[in-house]
């Protein structure tokens, strides 16, 4: 059995010890001058950097290019020539219409026309007879002005003849109703043996351009003038002649082609008070069809040697300006009112408020506070969701500060 002393001199041995090792090492950076151990916190290292800027806007896909057939003769129809649906070339038949009477009309004005040249020579040659017959005052003057008048009128009756003729042919090509454009044809609203009338108002298809083909997107005048003013005053330069554009489908996928601007409207919208854009996209597969919604995203310029920040850093005072929480070279928590501009993706464009170098916290903003000193660790932000790659270790993200007394 111990004795009294010998247990009394366990106890303060074993207390020794502990305090020892509570004590922390004189060049261990994770606890502060009272042995608490400090947080550790994610951060990001701000660099200057050329930021795209670019806009989504709202818009609705339309054709190229539209055309809407109607007959230009009356008749009955006896074909259509066309697989509703289909893609046709310019020029390809679509409709036959009966040609028989306009076959007819043709002929007969052919033959007029014959009829016509034919009395040209005889007047012609009546006309050169008495031209050399008055001067021998052989015929009267007035049979001579007589003969030169029929000879005119000869002439005259055949250019009227000829122009019959190609009304005629005109008239009788136009029985075959062809495609004034190359284009994916819509229904067909009548089928063979229907009557059509000259410039009827029913339309008898609709023919479409689908490749290329155009997206009209808009935008407010107000960041019309915005954007140009960042032009102008050289904090935001444009790349290049062509602006460039992508387009986000209905459901949400990105369409595979790159598109360009093709022009703005010169007038703003009185009612909306919007311009609308128009960009042309490649089509080949006839993936984007006339009357789709789609949002454009249309690349703006580049700003030079500016910061962003993750969202995921910046909150609001009590005044609604954007704060963040920054750790100084000595590892010391600080908070700064940041002039936001815009944001880009999951980050914000900063205005004021930054300098390259600064140790911006992404991740356990709540351990800190303004004066306290903490640990950063420099972490990756996922540019798509905003998510920090390589999370702290749990036990460390659990830490706490000490109480401040």
């Amino acid at each position: 059995m111990l004795s009294q002393s010998t247990v009394a001199a366990i106890v303060a041995l074993a207390f020794a010890m502990a305090l020892a090792g509570c004590k922390p090492p004189a060049n261990d950076h994770r606890a502060d001058s009272a042995g608490v151990a400090l947080p550790e916190v994610g951060i990001v290292t701000l660099r200057p950097q050329a930021v795209v800027m670019t806009a989504e806007l709202p818009g609705r896909v339309v054709a190229s290019q539209t055309a809407q057939v109607r007959p230009q003769v009356s008749g009955i129809v006896q074909q259509r020539l066309f697989k509703e649906g289909s893609e046709v070339a310019e020029g390809a038949s679509l409709y036959q219409i009966d040609a028989a009477p306009y076959k007819a009309a043709y002929d007969s004005a052919v033959a007029a026309l014959q009829k016509a040249e034919a009395a040209v020579p005889s007047a012609q040659a009546k006309s050169e007879r008495y031209q050399s017959l008055v001067k021998q005052s052989a015929v009267s003057k007035q049979d001579f002005d007589d003969s030169v008048a029929a000879l005119a009128q000869a002439k005259a009756e055949v250019a009227t003849a000829k122009a019959a003729v190609e009304t005629a042919r005109i008239n009788l090509d136009y029985t075959t109703i062809k495609a004034p454009i190359g284009g994916r044809t819509d229904r067909s609203s009548l089928t063979p043996g229907a009557l059509v009338t000259a410039g009827q108002a029913a339309l008898l298809t609709t023919i479409r351009t689908l490749d290329p083909i155009f997206v009209d997107v808009i935008q407010s005048s107000t960041n019309m003038l915005n954007l140009r003013q960042a032009i102008d005053s050289g904090r935001l330069k444009v790349s290049g002649p062509h602006v460039a554009v992508k387009l986000k489908l209905e459901n949400g996928a990105i369409y595979p082609l790159a598109g360009q601007l093709e022009f703005s409207e010169a007038n703003v919208s009185t009612t909306t008070g919007t311009v609308t854009l128009r960009a042309v996209f490649p089509n080949p597969q006839r993936l984007l069809l006339p009357g789709m919604y789609a949002r454009a995203v249309v690349e703006e310029g580049v700003a030079p040697d500016s910061f962003l920040v993750p969202q995921r850093a910046v909150t609001r005072n009590v005044k609604g300006e954007a704060i963040a929480a920054f750790l100084d070279k000595d590892g010391k928590a600080g908070e700064r009112v940041l002039s936001v501009i815009r944001s880009v993706g999951n980050n914000w464009l900063i205005g004021a408020g930054v300098r390259e170098g600064d140790r911006v916290v992404v991740e356990g903003t709540q351990y800190v506070r303004p004066g306290q000193k903490a640990i950063g660790a420099e972490v990756v932000i996922d540019d798509t969701t905003g998510e920090v790659l390589g999370r702290l270790p749990p036990q460390r993200r659990a830490a706490r500060p000490r109480a401040e007394p």
